[in-house]
């Protein structure tokens, strides 16, 4: 059973609508028990960092979560503001996230080498992949995924990045350790990439 898991932060029925158009149709839940029983499990999100964590953790999620992913090693993907909070702090708040992963998330600078830049970064932008991963199988090398935020992950260790994105420099726009990976983009936005990307997770053994 593939669970997502609703926190209730962010509009969460087109994950599923796009599960459904690839033919994996998934349970949206917000009960910790279907979280400890589900086979795969996606961790969404729009909003702010804090709001995110609270809720998580006073619907008994972030410790179902905790116990599923890390002790059971069942594999998570974490979209746009679930990536980030996979992490252990973000400049958003002032909460410590789900510590999964060592990584913070940051805001865009509001300039680079003095010229303004537009936060948030919004839109259709390319992922270049660092390294062979699953979840990039038989997508294109300009694969384009739609992209809305204003913070973005910092790896502390740069071998669990996959993929990064050009905007102010680069910043990490897909990371994996081990079963959790994440996403900054939203896939259930971006058409036939986001259905290949998905349909990759999905199927993964």
């Amino acid at each position: 059973m593939l669970v997502i898991v609703d926190y209730g932060v962010g509009n969460l029925g087109s994950m599923g609508n796009m599960l459904r158009k690839i033919g994996c149709p998934a349970k949206l839940s917000a009960d910790p028990d279907d979280v400890l029983a589900a086979d795969k499990l996606i961790l969404p999100g729009v909003g702010a960092f804090d709001q995110g964590i609270e809720s998580l953790r006073r619907r008994g999620l972030a410790d179902a979560l905790t116990k599923q992913v890390i002790e059971r090693g069942t594999p998570l993907l974490g979209v746009c503001l679930g990536m980030q909070l996979l992490g252990s702090a973000s400049e958003e708040g002032s909460m410590d996230g789900l510590g999964f992963i060592e990584a913070k998330t940051v805001r865009f600078p509001n300039h680079v080498d003095d010229v303004p830049l537009r936060v948030p970064h919004m839109g259709w932008n390319v992922v270049r992949p660092q390294k062979d991963d699953l979840l990039f199988h038989g997508l294109e090398s300009q694969n384009r995924f739609y992209f809305v935020h204003s913070y973005h992950v910092d790896c502390a260790d740069p071998e669990i990045v996959v993929g990064f994105t050009p905007y102010a420099g680069e910043f990490v726009s897909v990371l994996r350790q081990g079963n959790v990976w994440g996403v900054q983009f939203h896939p259930e936005k971006s058409h036939r990439f986001g259905m290949q990307l998905l349909k990759n997770f999905v199927e993964m053994a």
